[in-house]
């Protein structure tokens, strides 16, 4: 399964502010973090979040045909549990999408 951990997403978060304060010039922050923290832009780390929605979509669908044809070791538990991770990441991606269409709009309604 997928699982988010609390700490593989609080240094995913601490990689992303040490980006974003590298692209500050003159800081301190921009030698340290060309060093330690990996290249990624922000179209790989929204692809790869898509990506990681649809595996849990995915295998949640796989569960519940294993299910429904009576596979052994497929507990009804775990079917619904994986059909609720699903839609929850599912949701959390619309709200991000929804995020980010409105930023968009809001910089494009800006006066120049």
């Amino acid at each position: 399964m997928n699982e988010i951990s609390t700490s593989s997403l609080l240094a995913q978060m601490r990689t992303m502010a040490a980006q974003s304060s590298a692209a500050l010039p003159g800081t301190d922050a921009a030698q340290s973090a060309s060093s330690t923290a990996p290249a990624s832009s922000f179209s790989s780390v929204l692809a790869k979040s898509v990506s990681q929605v649809n595996s849990v979509q995915m295998h949640a669908g796989e569960m519940t045909k294993a299910f429904e044809s009576g596979a052994a070791g497929v507990d009804l538990s775990d079917v619904m549990v994986s059909l609720q991770k699903a839609e929850i990441s599912f949701k959390a991606m619309t709200e991000v999408r929804n995020k980010l269409v409105s930023a968009y709009q809001d910089i494009m309604n800006m006066p120049v």
